[in-house]
């Protein structure tokens, strides 16, 4: 399996506590999802509230043509107010590893995103990877950063 690798970071003028709340939510993340996309938690939120290592999510996504999949993910890894890795457990995807980092900087936070993915049917989920799949991922966290910026506003570099 070839898998893909992908980085995107941005700066927030907001404190840690405050960018942890929002990111750590499973039920923020249809805020910050592209709207043609009909991102949907299905979990009970009552159930998904407080996120912990183990925490099973699962939500209805249309990545392209309306066709509207299942996607499970699971919490892997949490380090309160520095990092926490999702991971998808049955969905698109052949894999999925998504890394959210945080640190405190002057006047705010910066957050990073390492995505690894990896895509199913061989050389067809390559094909399909090279021709829409990367643009859409791309296409994806530019939307979020632009949400973001709504959101909370813009870091003064």
């Amino acid at each position: 399996m070839k898998s893909y690798h992908l980085f995107f970071s941005q700066r927030l003028p907001i404190p840690l506590p405050e960018a942890w709340d929002f990111f750590s939510s499973p039920m923020n993340l249809a805020r910050i999802t592209p709207k043609e996309m009909a991102f949907q938690v299905t979990s009970d939120p009552k159930h998904i509230e407080k996120m912990y290592p183990g925490m099973i999510i699962t939500y209805k996504v249309s990545p392209m043509l309306g066709i509207k999949l299942n996607w499970m993910t699971e919490i892997t890894q949490v380090a309160h107010e520095k990092y926490f890795i999702d991971e998808q457990r049955f969905g698109p995807y052949q894999f999925w590893h998504h890394q959210h980092h945080f640190r405190e900087i002057p006047g705010g936070v910066e957050m990073n995103d390492i995505l690894t993915y990896g895509m199913p049917m061989g050389i067809l989920g390559r094909m399909a990877n090279h021709l829409f799949v990367a643009e859409k991922l791309q296409h994806i966290f530019e939307y979020r950063k632009k949400k973001i910026i709504q959101l909370f506003g813009d870091y003064a570099t």
